[in-house]
């Protein structure tokens, strides 16, 4: 499948489709199990031609597994949810508990044990953390494989749909698509930007996202660790646009009569 916007944008990555399957596509790049890596690395593999799997087992850490909707594998985290909760806030050495698991952890990763000790600074306290984990949509049903692969390996007339599509554009970009997604509706809120992981942001969050009346897009990439995995990837100045497949369709569909073909959108685009 060809996307009307992708062509309009320019886009420097191929767009991304994004599919809960209970099938392994063939000759997938897939991490092994136990491999300790960031899921956005297989997105970004899909943003550049190629397709990528995981399944719950291989999506590089605990927070990929719950991010690309594979349940709530905080659970599995060391020290649990509590030991996730610091790690992602203020750090677990405050305790004796925390500080014994934190050093056994550097024989690990030195900068996860780092992190697990004082924490990431990403919330104020594990408690707000604690907050914000127990409000994310956790599907009740797990997929048995999530795939990534480029837009134009779609088939929509063979009944192929992907849950989601993801773009990754510069600010220019961003700026159109926000206001695309807005284009045919009255309401003023068809994306958003919350507080989330890479992989909760092309993932977890559109997929819920996709249940919804009237989907919103979840622009992405804003997790500062996210983008440190994959900078080498997709360059220092890119965010992503993930589009439920409904909603992406409506704003093809628009794409011919909107602000494409005005002069504001053509100088925004002049190189």
């Amino acid at each position: 499948m060809k996307s009307v916007i992708a062509d309009i944008l320019a886009l420097k990555f191929s767009p991304v489709a994004i599919s809960r399957s209970g099938v392994r596509p063939h000759k997938a790049l897939q991490f092994k199990q136990g491999k300790r890596a960031c899921s956005m690395f297989l997105f970004s593999c899909a943003a550049q031609g190629r397709t990528a799997v995981a399944d719950r087992t291989t999506c590089g850490c605990v927070g990929g597994t719950a991010g690309l909707g594979f349940g709530d594998a905080y659970q599995n985290f060391p020290g649990g949810v509590q030991g996730f909760c610091g790690f992602l806030s203020s750090g677990n050495g405050h305790t004796e508990q925390g500080r014994v698991l934190g050093e056994k952890l550097a024989a690990r990763s030195a900068e996860f044990s780092r992190h697990y000790l004082h924490g990431e600074g990403y919330k104020r306290s594990p408690d707000l953390v604690k907050q914000w984990h127990d409000a994310l949509p956790f599907p009740e049903e797990a997929p048995n494989y999530v795939v990534f692969r480029p837009l134009a390996d779609v088939r929509p007339d063979e009944g192929d749909t992907p849950d989601v599509v993801v773009f990754v554009v510069n600010a220019d970009q961003l700026s159109s698509l926000v206001v695309l997604a807005n284009y045919a509706t009255p309401r003023s809120d068809g994306v958003i930007i919350p507080f989330g992981s890479g992989c909760q942001l092309v993932g977890l969050l559109p997929f819920a996202e996709a249940a919804r009346e009237h989907p919103r897009a979840v622009v992405g990439l804003t997790d500062l660790s996210a983008r440190k995995a994959v900078r080498r990837q997709l360059g220092p100045d890119m965010l992503t646009f993930a589009m439920p497949w409904k909603l992406f369709l409506e704003m093809e569909t628009s794409a011919p009569d909107c602000f494409f073909n005005r002069p504001t959108f053509a100088a925004l685009m002049e190189k």
